[in-house]
């Protein structure tokens, strides 16, 4: 049962980028813990001191947080995806590719929003959850995230990039993930261009993992995911200046594309709608190290009507059916 405190969003909770930058690097600096998000167009986000004891808004990173030990919804989880037709989907493929052959980008990240119903409210998936990163807004959505952002331990400073899906119940589904020509592409863009993006604050930046899989189990089926790691070190210092630091590297180049600018007036001209918190990002600083998630695998909830987004990365390569496929296989609850 939603408590009390939780029934919707205090609207005192948001703030500015700029607001939000300043207060990260103040309290960084002075070891205070905070919780933090930036929405994906960089309007809006929250910052929450202290937030182990706040109620504004529920969350787990890797099991640090404050997500209400209860016993979650027992029933049978249902639920029914009203996904847009292929034509519609593929109107919006074909922008990105003409951005693609005219060369405004290498990678674009094209999402879609799908009207669903459950039998669950957002507060029963997410207590409910058991994936590595989630937050919980009331009244607003819920992310059960896979996908690191960045995360800071030792003033190393590592990043994840997760490319590529398959089901794992596809013969021979690893050698072929790992040898198929338009995944590898794309993989490969987005490592660059997260390296790069590490690069603008870090030193001694290096791939110290390619291409490696995770096997995920979702309310449909098991899936295998390609991610790679990307580590650099931070100069001394750096929790003074943790709020610039991520700034600098936002949007999420993995839920973007590359290069970043250009690639962004193809997804605001494909998409034709904001996406708000869907892709944004989400951390938490503990006073000594910082962990940071990506807002994927995301339910919104807007006039009592719920909605999942999701998507995938489109390159020259792509074909529309697979790619319309892919978004719709990413509608899925975090458990069986």
């Amino acid at each position: 049962m939603l408590p009390q405190s939780l029934k919707a969003v205090k609207t005192e909770l948001w703030r500015d980028p700029s607001s939000i930058v300043e207060l990260m690097n103040k309290k960084g600096a002075a070891k205070v813990p905070f919780l933090f998000a930036f929405d994906f167009e960089l309007s809006r986000g929250f910052f929450i001191e202290e937030p182990f004891g706040s109620d504004d808004v529920l969350f787990s990173l890797r099991g640090k947080g404050n997500k209400p030990k209860e016993a979650p919804f027992n029933g049978k989880a249902e639920l029914i995806a009203f996904p847009l037709g292929y034509e519609e989907y593929l109107e919006k493929f074909q922008v990105v590719q003409k951005g693609l052959m005219r060369g405004d980008s290498f990678l674009v990240n094209l999402t879609v929003k799908t009207p669903i119903e459950t039998n669950l409210s957002l507060y029963d998936i997410f207590i409910k959850s058991d994936s590595l990163f989630q937050l919980y807004v009331p009244g607003l959505f819920v992310c059960f995230s896979p996908e690191i952002f960045v995360s800071i331990e030792n003033g190393e400073i590592k990043t994840y990039p997760m490319k590529g899906t398959i089901p794992a119940d596809i013969p021979n589904a690893q050698e072929r993930i790992l040898k198929d020509p338009k995944e590898t592409a794309e993989h490969a863009t987005i490592v660059d261009l997260l390296r790069n993006d590490l690069s603008i604050n870090a030193d001694e930046v290096k791939v110290r993992r390619y291409r490696y899989i995770d096997k995920l189990k979702t309310s449909k089926m098991e899936i295998l995911q390609v991610s790679s790691e990307i580590v650099g070190k931070l100069p001394l210092g750096w929790e003074g200046r943790i709020g610039d630091i991520i700034y600098r590297m936002l949007p999420a180049g993995s839920c973007s594309g590359a290069p970043k600018e250009s690639t962004l007036r193809i997804i605001r001209e494909s998409e034709g709608q904001s996406r708000g918190f869907y892709t944004g990002i989400f951390g938490l600083f503990d006073g000594v190290n910082m962990d940071s998630a990506v807002l994927i695998r995301f339910i919104e909830e807007d006039g009592g009507q719920k909605y999942f987004r999701s998507g995938g990365g489109i390159t020259a390569q792509s074909l529309a059916t697979d790619e319309y496929q892919e978004a719709i296989d990413k509608i899925y609850l975090p458990f069986v």
